[in-house]
């Protein structure tokens, strides 16, 4: 039982299928057993007649009582429901899942003779209370401060949904930590005084129960530097399991002409089974699966062997490969370069992942040193005993973590194009500022739409939200200057500020979005259509620069007619020959938006070749301008198409 005192803060691996909890004591990280004894706990949640169970006692019981209780909510949390891998999901879970008002999924059980409705959020705070108390009662005080891990690639939203999940739990979370990256605290502690006075680089292979990550780490002594992530949010042990399971159906079927799948009970009792299967298979090369009274009275007895449970999920291994080559691309780095691959995850004592990761890496040997269910919570442990600090830190709390961010952001700006303010694997935490301006007349608010994603149009990334400047002064185009400040928090959490220089009118927003931004899906799709779509993508780019560039032109030349010095250099048909050409070349804007590039730029051409000879004869000398008098109102009065692009369809960006 706890005491009165307040504990150290604790650091807590939010897994999947099992959890860990750890703490920083006697100048180390101890890893706390539960009430059984065991180091992990499993992420299970049941709800009977009387009572609610957490961890063990809740999956012990889940054959006699499947559709009460609840597994996987991490594949939830943070999603919408109408997600296609919440879709995938709902057909082998026994408990039902429904849509709110909102479109976040919702867990209904039956509780103590009544239906509930739990939030994904909901479930998850009740294996983190489960946690706390297990720590709690480890440590013999009160515990308010955890830091938590998530995949690396967790959005936003399943960021602050996690975050959510430790409030309701009663935690002060003080930090999220993205889970290679808490591996990778373990491996650098393990490994300080080979690392000490040398760089490592370092890529942590983590596949856990349902998710996969991948993180590319320089390290040098106690500097950790996030080179690169990649990874995916739905892939991992489930799918193995899930991947039997399907098998072991389809042969039941065969065998008897009897499908399971609406039976409930026998399909958590063959679930149980696969996965007792699966570790055997680790090391083993065949195992049996033996039920009895399986379905309607009918025993199932059968076989499966390595090679085959490693065909039935070659793809998913082999996708595992190519997320850590596309983490070695975006970090610009060989194979060669990589020191040390490190295994994180229970899946990665899969005999079949170890070789090909190996092979992968010409047959460098793979360090298997530290605990593959355990690293994240020690990791975790110790970036909660930095941040906590108290007696016995003064060990680590020298470590410096830099992580990255996993998807480009920026804002909406003229013609639909993606002006990114902080791009993809950008060292977090960090602020960055980018200046805009206005696009027309006397504008007096602009909308900044905030997206996330790699498309070159805004449109085909995300939206996060909006932040909106109002009073701006009337003013020509181009004057007002309006700054734009992307802030991200070591936990991820981004926060954008828009403020006008000259009123000092500013809005702010954080990016919470409870619907859930993107699943893992969408942002997998936007990296790999950034690739597939690079030409066409670039050819938009191009026409958008030249669109903006035809009419940036043709509103500049209107403003210097306006300049009385050089209009009183004018004659009257020059004046008239000019304003039309204007006229036209915005009337043509108008009627062909589409247009493609070179007939923006023929245009341009078309205006230049009216405007430049009557400006060259203003400033010839002799005239009373100058040479260098023209140099200088050119400088104000013509364009540059060059990194200036607009923002919104009422802004423009510029240097």
């Amino acid at each position: 039982m706890a005491g009165d005192g307040e504990g150290p803060a604790i650091g807590i691996d939010l897994g999947t299928t099992y959890s860990c909890v750890a703490v920083w004591r006697h100048d180390r990280v101890e890893i706390i057993p539960n009430d059984q004894g065991n180091r992990t706990t499993p992420s299970y949640v049941a709800f009977t007649d009387t009572e609610r169970l957490i961890g063990d006692a809740a999956k012990n019981q889940v054959a006699v009582n499947p559709t009460n209780t609840v597994f996987d909510v991490k594949r939830l949390i943070g999603r919408r429901f109408t997600d296609p891998c919440v879709q995938s999901d709902m057909k082998l879970w026994p408990f039902k899942i429904i849509p709110d008002t909102a479109d976040k999924p919702t867990i209904a059980v039956s509780y103590k003779g009544e239906e509930k409705k739990f939030a994904a959020e909901e479930i998850s705070s009740m294996v983190l209370t489960k946690m706390k108390e297990i720590a709690e009662a480890y440590l013999g005080s009160t515990v308010k401060n955890a830091v938590v891990t998530v995949p690396a690639y967790f959005n936003d939203s399943q960021r602050q949904a996690t975050r959510d999940a430790g409030l309701i739990a009663g935690l002060n979370v003080l930090r999220i930590v993205v889970e290679p990256t808490a591996a990778a605290i373990a491996y650098g502690l393990d490994k300080m005084s080979n690392i000490k006075g040398n760089k490592k680089n370092v890529l942590i292979f983590d596949l856990g129960g349902g998710t996969f990550d991948v993180s590319l780490l320089t390290i040098e002594e106690s500097y950790f530097d996030v080179k690169a992530t990649a990874g995916d949010t739905h892939l991992g042990g489930e799918d193995f399991d899930n991947r039997m399971l399907s098998h072991f159906v389809q042969e039941f079927k065969r065998k008897h002409n009897k499908d399971i799948n609406g039976n409930p009970r026998a399909l958590r009792r063959l679930r149980t089974a696969c996965e007792r299967a699966k570790r055997t298979l680790s090391s083993a090369a065949q195992t049996s699966i033996e039920i009895d009274a399986f379905f309607e009275g009918i025993d199932f007895q059968s076989t499966i062997t390595r090679p085959r449970f490693e065909e039935m999920n070659m793809d998913l291994f082999q996708k595992c490969l190519e997320l850590v080559e596309n983490c070695l691309g975006d970090a610009k780095m060989v194979k060669s370069s990589v020191h040390d691959i490190v295994l994180v995850g229970g899946s990665t004592r899969i005999p079949k992942v170890q070789q090909l990761l190996q092979e992968f890496f010409n047959g460098k040997e793979l360090c298997k040193s530290i605990h593959q269910d355990e690293a994240v919570a020690y990791g975790a442990a110790v970036q909660a005993a930095i941040l906590g600090g108290g007696k016995g830190t003064e060990k680590v709390q020298d470590l410096v973590l830099v992580d990255v961010t996993p998807l480009s952001l920026g804002v909406d700006t003229d013609g639909d194009v993606m002006s990114v303010v902080i791009p993809r694997n950008s060292p977090i935490p960090t602020k960055k500022e980018r200046g805009y301006t206005t696009s027309i007349n006397n504008q007096t608010t602009v909308c900044f739409k905030v997206f996330e994603g790699e498309r070159a149009k805004s449109t085909d990334n995300n939206l996060l939200g909006r932040v909106k400047l109002r009073g701006i002064p009337p003013a020509p185009i181009g004057v007002p200057k309006l700054n734009v400040c992307f802030d991200i928090d070591a936990n991820g959490i981004l926060n954008v500020s828009a403020e006008d220089e000259c009123t000092g009118q500013k809005d702010k927003i954080t990016i919470t979005n409870d619907k859930g931004r993107l699943s893992k899906k969408e942002i997998e799709r936007m990296i790999e259509e950034a690739e597939k779509y690079k030409f066409e993508d670039e050819q938009y780019r191009k026409k958008v620069e030249a669109k903006i560039a035809l009419e940036k032109y043709a509103y500049n030349i209107r403003n210097s007619l306006n300049d009385k010095k050089i209009s009183g250099m004018l004659y009257p048909a020059e004046k008239k020959k000019i304003e039309d050409a204007i006229e036209q070349s915005l009337e043509w804007l108008q009627k062909n938006q589409l247009a493609q590039a070179n007939e923006f730029e023929e245009k341009m051409k078309e205006l230049e070749g009216i405007w430049n000879p009557i400006i060259v004869e203003i400033y010839r000398p002799g005239t009373g301008g100058g040479w260098n008098s023209m140099k200088d109102h050119n400088a104000s009065y013509t364009t540059s198409t060059s990194g200036t692009t607009g923002a919104g369809p009422r802004i423009e960006e510029v240097d």
